[in-house]
Order: structure tokens, then sequence, then C-alpha cells
């Protein structure tokens, strides 16, 4: 290989891993069901990652739910920074407890987002 060549994964010596058709099955359909090809999903699987499906919509959900939460508390302390009427009677206990809300809302919101990106496992 000349110096100028970069060394890729084609032109690099691949792995054979010999399996049953039914272990070829359940591999074809774990890389399918996460988005990848099966060379992709062995690969990444084999340098220890957790390999997760396109979507979990578990995860979406609950992200939705905690942005409408977001969304609601933030308009609750806009009509009360334009001295909105509907808002008059806030105080600053009112206020303070909506922006302790914000926070944990914030904190929980990182909490999902942590479990749906996953870190490399560590050698």
């Amino acid at each position: 290989m000349s110096e100028k060549q970069r060394v890729t994964r084609k032109n690099s010596t691949p792995l054979k891993v010999y399996c049953l058709p039914e272990e070829r099955e359940l591999i074809e359909s774990n890389a399918r069901q996460a988005g990848l090809s099966v060379a992709c999903y062995l690969r990444e699987v084999g340098q220890g990652y957790q390999v997760n499906g396109v979507m979990d919509y578990e995860y979406v959900r609950e992200l939705v739910r905690v942005n409408g939460d977001m969304g609601r508390l933030g308009g609750l302390l806009k009509l009360w920074l334009t001295d909105d009427v509907r808002t008059a009677h806030f105080g600053a206990a009112t206020i303070l407890s909506l922006l302790g809300r914000i926070e944990a809302t914030q904190e929980e919101m990182s909490q999902v987002l942590k479990s749906v990106v996953q870190p490399r496992a560590r050698s």
C-alpha cells in the first residue's frame, strides 16, 4: 500500500463469523431494528457499544411531555414578566415556585436525555 493511500474498511482484512441460520436471522433482525447494516451492527456490538433501536418511542413521549411542561411554565413566567392582568395576583413566592419547577423540569429532561444517549462502553 502506498503512503498516499488511506486505510479504509474496504481495503482492510474482513472478519468472518460463522453462525447458524437462526443466529444469522436474529443478527439481521437486530440490525434492522437498530437501523444499521449487519456489518455496522456487528462492528458496533463488537466494540462494546450498546445498540439501541432507531426510535425509542417511550423516551420520545417522555421528552414531548417534559417539553410541554417547560412551555407551559415558560408561558406563565412570560405573562408575569409582562405584567399581564391574569398574573397580577402572583406573588414572589409563586414566581420562585415557578422557577423551581422550571429548574426541576430541566433536570428531568436532562435525565431522560442521558438515558437516551448511551456512552460508549469503556475497554
